[in-house]
């Protein structure tokens, strides 16, 4: 449940927090080596901060969306690194703020690619009526978010199934969590589900769509794009340590002091301010979010 903006400062103003430590966060399932990627630029961030205050950086891991939530609102995070999609639910939950893009690998910005296979019949979203797809879990942006709000936006009803061998009714699309990328593909290749969604990097990648597999397959629809990943900040974070950490961290693609720590940092290849088509994409994708825990969850 979102909170209007006075209660969630409030419910977030830190008590008894260490303002001369700047804690970075992140949502893990493997903390260990989540921290490795992520303490090399807290490293390379501290000492270009002392000028505001800061002498310590911290790392803090949460398990879900729900802790971090509950550490942003009681000041216990001050920067968080995530996908688009967790950062509005962590915008909406907690009142954190986007402070800038994240460039992995020289990519800003990607969609969701729906795919079927080429004998399936089906040629686009209104064709998957009555039909399963495969999503990879309720975390993922690309590959359940974007695309589950597409297909609301088309008017379709979701109906979760037991597994990839259960069926829909006629009136909805049937949706499972494969778990993997990989799976996802391989699922649809195997005709276990009629349907597939991930994104266009996925798809793009042999890894994840094997060249076996991918030339049984045709793409049906591509959602609008949509930023790959986002620094976030909390809602009541020191106005004068905010425009710091952002200046650092706009810096950081041009010094060379930098290259390895933002290359472990998730392949991070530069940071970038919030532009408008940027925007408009956070803005779809908040209105998704909320259309799909609503309506499905």
């Amino acid at each position: 449940m979102s909170l209007p903006g006075a209660a969630a400062a409030a419910l977030s103003a830190p008590v008894g927090i260490d303002e001369s430590v700047l804690v970075l966060g992140r949502i893990s399932d493997d903390p260990k080596a989540h921290y490795e990627q992520l303490k090399p630029l807290l490293d390379y961030v501290v000492p270009r901060m002392r000028d505001v205050g800061i002498k310590e950086g911290r790392i803090l891991m949460a398990r879900d969306a729900q802790q971090m939530t509950s550490y942003l609102r009681r000041g216990r995070v001050d920067w968080v690194t995530e996908t688009a999609g967790t950062g509005m639910q962590l915008q909406k939950r907690a009142g954190a703020r986007p402070l800038l893009l994240t460039e992995r690998g020289g990519v800003s910005r990607y969609h969701s690619v729906f795919f079927v296979r080429k004998d399936s019949g089906i040629d686009n979203l209104a064709d998957l009526q009555g039909h399963s797809i495969a999503f990879q879990s309720t975390a993922s942006t690309s590959a359940y978010i974007v695309p589950a709000s597409a297909l609301l936006d088309q008017g379709l009803n979701l109906e979760i199934l037991l597994s990839p061998m259960d069926r829909p009714t006629p009136d909805s699309v049937g949706y499972v969590f494969a778990r993997s990328e990989l799976n996802i593909a391989a699922w649809v290749h195997k005709r276990l589900v009629d349907a597939g969604v991930f994104s266009s990097l996925d798809w793009g990648d042999p890894r994840r769509m094997p060249p076996a597999f991918r030339q049984d397959m045709k793409a049906i629809y591509q959602t609008p794009e949509y930023p790959r990943a986002l620094e976030m900040v909390r809602s009541n974070l020191d106005p004068k340590v905010e425009a710091r950490l952002r200046e650092v961290l706009l810096q950081a693609a041009d010094d060379p002091a930098a290259r390895e720590a933002m290359t472990l940092f998730f392949r991070t290849t530069r940071f970038m301010p919030v532009d408008p088509a940027s925007q408009q994409g956070l803005d779809r994708l908040r209105d998704g979010i909320g259309r799909v825990r609503e309506q499905v969850e």
